[in-house]
C-alpha cells in the first residue's frame, strides 16, 4: 500500500469526526485529522498538507461554506466536501460557486462516506493553464519580434548598394587627399623649399590648392551621402525597435 492520504474533517460534533475515522482508516488507506471549526481547520491547514477536506456547513464562528471558499482560493487543488444535515438552495450555490467536490446530507452511511472520498480523490493535480490572453500577446510579440526582423534586413539590403558605392567612391578620394597632404607637408620640409624664397612656397601652394579642394569638392558629397545613409538607416532600426 502507498502512502497514507491526509483527510480533514472538520465538524463541531466530535461523534462525526470518530465516524470518520472509523470508516476510513479500516484498511482504505487515509488517515483522519478532525478539528471542530473552522479557525482550528485553517490553522492545521498551515502546519500541514491535506489531501481532501469534509467540512460541515453549521458551526460557530466561521461556518463550512466560508471555510470551503477559504480553502478553495489558497489552495484550489485541495477538493472539499460539504457534509450537512442544514441542506439549503443558497449553501448549495455558494457550495458550487467556491469549487466543492460534493455536498452530502446527513446521516451518512458508511458507504457514502467512502463513495465520497474516493470520488474526490479522482481528482487530478492542478494544471497551470495559461490564460487566453496571455498566450494571445505572447503570439503578438512573437509576430512583432518577427517583423522587426524582416523591416532590418529589408532596411539594410536597401541601404547596402548606397553604402558601398559611396564607400567605393569615397575611399579612394580619401586616399588622395591624405596623399597629397602628407606630400605636401613633406615638400615644405624639405631644405629646397624651407630655404627657398617665400614666393616659391606661396607658388608650391598655389599649384597643390586646386588639387586639394578638387579632391574636398568630390569627396564631400559623398561623404554626406554616405552620413545621411547610415543615420536614416539607425533610424529606421531604432524605429522597429519602439514599435
Amino acid at each position: 500500500m502507498g502512502a497514507l492520504r491526509k483527510v480533514l474533517v472538520v465538524d463541531d460534533d466530535a461523534v462525526v469526526g470518530k465516524s470518520f475515522n472509523r470508516v476510513l482508516t479500516r484498511d482504505k488507506g487515509y488517515v483522519v485529522i478532525t478539528a471542530q471549526s473552522g479557525a482550528e481547520a485553517l490553522e492545521k491547514m498551515r502546519s500541514q498538507k491535506y489531501d481532501l477536506v469534509f467540512t460541515d456547513i453549521k458551526m460557530p464562528g466561521m461556518d463550512g461554506v466560508e471555510l470551503a471558499e477559504r480553502v478553495k482560493a489558497s489552495q484550489p487543488w485541495t477538493p472539499v466536501v460539504i457534509i450537512t444535515g442544514f441542506g439549503t438552495t443558497e449553501n448549495e450555490v455558494r457550495a458550487k460557486a467556491a469549487g466543492v467536490t460534493d455536498f452530502m446530507r446527513k446521516p451518512l452511511s458508511p458507504e457514502m462516506i467512502v463513495e465520497s472520498a474516493a470520488h474526490a480523490m479522482l481528482e487530478t493535480a492542478p494544471v497551470v493553464v495559461t490564460p487566453l490572453k496571455a498566450v494571445a500577446a505572447q503570439e503578438v510579440h512573437v509576430e512583432q519580434v518577427e517583423e522587426r526582423g524582416n523591416l532590418k534586413n529589408i532596411a539594410l539590403f536597401l541601404a547596402a548598394p548606397f553604402i558601398g558605392l559611396a564607400y567605393a567612391v569615397f575611399l579612394p578620394l580619401v586616399g588622395l587627399s591624405m596623399l597629397a597632404w602628407v606630400g605636401g607637408k613633406a615638400l615644405l620640409k624639405t631644405k629646397v623649399v624651407r630655404n627657398a624664397p617665400e614666393y616659391l612656397k606661396n607658388v608650391s601652394l598655389f599649384l597643390a590648392a586646386p588639387f586639394i579642394g578638387l579632391a574636398y569638392a568630390v569627396a564631400l558629397p559623398f561623404v554626406g551621402i554616405a552620413m545621411l545613409t547610415w543615420t536614416g538607416w539607425k533610424a529606421l532600426v531604432t524605429s522597429t525597435r519602439t514599435t
